[in-house]
């Protein structure tokens, strides 16, 4: 079938689904981008300051990635118009919310018995910092557009961005409260990432994530 035809029979690609399909799939691309460095940086300076929750954040980017490249692969090519297409991709995104959940807890309890203390870190303290600006912006747009394609894969991905900026609040209080002997904050925060990720990744699966 060509691409035309495809449109003309597709009940919900009109112009404007598809100018938001291709919107959804730049800004995920976008993201990717700053992913690859933010998860770098993030991993970096959490091994160096023994930061579960800076560790934690690092791999939280990771798992964002494979969420925007699941959104890419959605919109790419005939999948845009697949009926099944948005099903896979939404259930992907639900994968990669449970992936991390588990390596944040075995990480913490490790962590804790082997007596390790988040210390502070510039590099940590100026990549969350821009993280928690950017990444509402970006999570913001992706639920919308989610919502507009009807789409629980893209608005799942917005989710993450969300989390994400979410965590890097919590890594920078973190931090800071380590440095007044609050060193349970950081291992707490991991834990809440992890509880948070669980959920959402159910809502995902079940297809809740447009209306969450």
């Amino acid at each position: 079938m060509v691409p035309d035809q495809r449109i003309r029979e597709h009940p919900a690609a009109s112009a404007d689904w598809m100018r938001a399909a291709r919107a959804a799939r730049s800004l995920s691309v976008a993201t990717l981008v700053w992913l690859g460095v933010e998860s770098t940086l993030g991993l970096a300076a959490g091994l160096v300051a023994h930061s579960v929750a800076l560790i934690g954040w690092g791999l939280c980017a990771v798992v964002e990635a494979a969420a925007s490249m699941i959104v890419v692969w959605r919109f790419t090519g005939a999948r845009t118009l697949s009926p099944s297409a948005e099903t896979t991709a939404r259930r992907a995104v639900a994968v990669s919310f449970w992936l991390l959940a588990p390596y944040l807890v075995i990480h913490v309890a490790y962590d804790l018995g082997a007596g390790h203390r988040a210390v502070p870190s510039t590099l940590g303290i100026v990549v969350t910092a821009v993280s928690l600006v950017s990444m509402p912006v970006l999570g913001i747009a992706k639920r919308r557009l989610g919502a507009r394609l009807a789409s629980p894969s893209t608005a799942g991905e917005g989710t993450q961005n969300l989390i994400c900026a979410a965590m890097a609040a919590g890594v920078l209080a973190g931090l800071w409260l380590n440095t007044i002997g609050w060193w349970w904050v950081d291992p707490a925060v991991a834990v809440a990432l992890a509880a948070v990720a669980v959920r959402e990744g159910r809502r995902a699966w079940r297809g809740h994530a447009c209306c969450h």
